[in-house]
């Protein structure tokens, strides 16, 4: 289909084939949603509490129970993501004042993670226009013009060390304390990161004055430092498997995109309720207004959903390999696959 009449014709056709597929699940319920913020912030606060008596027991206690306390902040942060994405209320200023709250826990600012991810909603799979609010990803002629200093630093980042530890540490306790790139010069983002940090290091200073500094952070910073690894992993999941969909410009579809590009990350049922049904990444993509609590439903319902991309826990982890997209066979490989070809 080169014929660019055809081709528009071809995605307003499926725009409006999905737009009228997924309808029906895009009107938030209010006391559902009340009631997931209750399921979470309760179960959050208890399970922090009782990391802070487990220090009275020994410190093993209290990062057994951080493991449970990240799961819910993780939880916490899909429920802000709604908020980013208007999904979550059906008012506006509901969903803005709650996600702003919501950061706070978070350590994320508002303003400015709802525009990035707003960005990598409209670009994913686009190779002409990655950057913002993705995992850097490479295609291997890119990979293979570089110097072998830059081809280094790539191998570091994408080593699951990297990616999956020190990653996720460094963008949620300090990249996210500044506004970078074009947003320097962005007074909303500016207003957005100082507001948040100044909200953190209030609540950080309340409850440091009443239990003490180290206590407080011997608690909530293996908490926010596990739910930053187990976030950067969804997202990194959802994106990057051997199948997925990457095109240029020219050949970008954004509902393509979302069907062949987002996987369904197919976790048992106790977990795609902790992590807010993220996994249904594919539903997401096509339908960001869509809450997270019917996005089950909705793939479950609409039979082409049965033929994404599923991405079970054991096959998931085969995925930590894949660094590179081949152009030529338009699939994710590692670096051994590289050589191979070689």
């Amino acid at each position: 289909m080169k014929d660019p009449a055809a081709k528009a014709a071809h995605r307003k056709a499926q725009a409006r084939f999905w737009a009228e597929r997924l309808a029906d699940y895009k009107s938030p319920v209010t006391s559902r949603s009340l009631g997931q913020l209750a399921t979470t912030l309760l179960p959050l606060v208890a399970l922090v509490a009782a990391m802070g008596f487990a220090l009275e027991v020994g410190y093993w206690l209290t990062l057994l129970l951080a493991v449970p306390a990240a799961l819910f902040l993780t939880r916490l942060f899909v429920l802000q993501h709604d908020c980013g994405h208007g999904s979550f209320f059906k008012a506006d200023w509901a969903n803005n004042w709650v996600g702003r709250c919501l950061s706070v826990f978070t350590v994320t600012p508002y303003e400015v993670w709802r525009r990035d991810h707003a960005i990598h909603h409209a670009t994913s799979g686009n190779l002409d226009k990655r950057g913002t609010g993705d995992i850097d990803t490479l295609t291997v002629r890119e990979y293979l013009a570089l110097s072998r200093w830059k081809r280094l630093a790539y191998r570091i980042y994408r080593h699951p060390v990297v990616l999956f530890g020190i990653g996720p540490t460094v963008l949620f306790m300090w990249k996210f304390r500044f506004p970078l790139g074009d947003q320097t010069r962005d007074v909303k983002a500016w207003l957005s990161v100082l507001s948040t940090n100044a909200m953190i290091a209030g609540g950080l200073a309340a409850f440091m004055l009443a239990f003490g500094a180290l206590p407080v952070l011997m608690v909530w910073a293996p908490v926010v430092i596990l739910a930053a690894t187990i976030g950067i992993w969804l997202f990194y999941v959802q994106h990057q498997f051997e199948n997925v969909y990457w095109r240029s410009q020219d050949e970008w579809d954004f509902h393509e995109a979302a069907v062949e590009g987002c996987s369904f990350y197919d976790l048992p049922r106790w977990l795609h309720w902790v992590t807010g049904y993220i996994g249904y990444h594919h539903v997401h993509h096509l339908a960001s207004r869509v809450p997270n609590y019917r996005l089950r439903d909705c793939h479950l319902a609409i039979q082409e959903f049965q033929k994404v991309a599923r991405i079970g826990v054991w096959d998931s982890l085969k995925t930590v390999r894949l660094a590179l997209f081949d152009e030529d066979s338009r699939r994710m490989i590692g670096f051994r696959d590289l050589r191979a070809m070689a």
